[in-house]
């Protein structure tokens, strides 16, 4: 009997690993692995080994020319083509935006911090979050945004970055908010970043650290469960 193929799961920066994505998949009983591109792992050459492909978030551009950069968006090319799930986490989201066709530049403010976030009034985002959900508060790191890729479909948007998460094909997840976080990655975040957020208070769209901080423990629990809901809905298209 063959072994079931794992979620290939890539970090592209050591502070920024899969959090509560690794913390789903472990609950699921979904077999994963880490790709560690900021530490020289090579990037494979086929996403068909793969029941899916995960891609985390990370301080660079996805504009940045990188060692991994042109094998990352081959691969996720690749992935397209077979059909194996890919979801993309804040810079993972961007990626596959301009991997799929779409557009990465500058958002007109950076968002840093618990912001409010609309699903869309469609069939297609109703699928992914449920009929329920009109809006939860989410966390947000960036500077960039992404355009939806040819064939995508918004599925989610903001008052300060419109575009916060698209579907394309009905598998493929991409994402510019951040609903994989736990306490020790906001944590890590708020130590390392201080001097960004102190620099960037004049944006509408981000909050001193220590209201940052303060809210996480109210925020957290229910961002895991929205995640929940797309991590979930995005399993169910694995190649097993």
């Amino acid at each position: 009997m063959n072994a079931a193929k794992s979620v290939a799961v890539f970090r592209y920066s050591d502070t920024e690993g899969p959090g509560h994505f690794a913390t789903f998949l472990d609950a699921h009983r979904v077999p994963w692995t880490l790709v560690k591109l900021d530490q020289g792992e090579a990037v494979p050459a086929s996403s068909e080994p793969f029941a899916g492909l995960g891609f985390m978030g990370g301080p660079m551009s996805a504009n940045d020319d990188l060692p991994w950069t042109k094998p990352v968006l081959a691969l996720m090319r690749d992935a397209r083509s077979r059909g194996v799930p890919m979801i993309g986490h804040c810079l993972g989201g961007q990626m596959m935006s301009r991997a799929l066709g779409g557009v990465v530049s500058a958002n007109p403010v950076k968002e840093i911090g618990w912001n409010r976030v609309t699903v869309e009034d469609s069939p297609l985002a109703r699928r992914w979050f449920g009929d329920d959900l009109r809006e939860f508060t989410t966390f947000q790191w960036h500077g960039e945004t992404f355009t939806i890729p040819p064939g995508g479909e918004r599925i989610l948007t903001g008052v300060h970055c419109p575009n916060q998460a698209y579907v394309l094909d009905d598998r493929h997840l991409g994402l510019q908010c951040h609903v994989e976080m736990t306490p020790a990655m906001i944590a890590s975040w708020i130590a390392s970043g201080r001097s960004e957020v102190e620099a960037s208070l004049a944006s509408p769209a981000v909050q001193p650290v220590e209201r940052i901080a303060g809210e996480m423990a109210e925020r957290l629990p229910a961002l895991a469960a929205t995640a929940d809901r797309l991590y979930a809905r995005w399993i169910r298209g694995l190649k097993r």
